[in-house]
């Protein structure tokens, strides 16, 4: 179903600070990604997309206002960050190990280190897309970019 995806993406600015030129592109890049090729149905009935989604903090917990292409509000749904904190605390110090080892580890350490940054990922979109059900129904490529876009607002600190 064409409609039932993602046509536009925005990151409230207030939600996150300014990030390096990695972050930015790395926001960018999931965000591009997404509106590719994205499988995104809002479980609310009588609306049928191409949707609109704005990703902001509102009291500590992750806003995802959804609306149509045209800009007609069509949900807002407010998660608790909690279940992620751990996981994304983990991904990012996974991370930094990994910027570190491309500069001087064997190609196997590298490997592994990726390894398990791919599973600390996987493993946040799967928290994602099991703390959605039934609110919005979404493949696990979409999903694991949108927990991209979760780690995003984490860099402003508030998760």
């Amino acid at each position: 179903m064409v409609s039932a995806r993602l046509v536009a993406i925005e990151i409230d600015p207030e939600s996150i600070r300014p990030g390096s030129v990695d972050v930015q592109y790395e926001r960018e890049i999931a965000i591009a990604d997404i509106l590719e090729n994205n499988e995104f149905i809002p479980e609310t009935a009588g609306h049928e997309g191409p949707f609109k989604l704005n990703i902001a903090m509102v009291d500590k917990k992750l806003a995802l206002h959804i609306s149509l292409e045209h800009d007609e509000h069509v949900v807002t749904h407010f998660l608790s960050l909690s279940p992620f904190r751990r996981i994304i605390k983990d991904y990012f110090l996974i991370c930094e190990s990994y910027t570190e080892a491309i500069k001087s580890a064997s190609p196997q350490k590298i490997e592994a280190i990726d390894m398990g940054r791919r599973g600390l990922h996987n493993e946040g979109s799967s928290i994602l897309q099991q703390r959605l059900e039934g609110k919005i129904s979404f493949d696990f490529d979409t999903a694991r970019r949108l927990f991209t876009l979760i780690c995003a607002l984490h860099w402003k600190g508030d998760v």
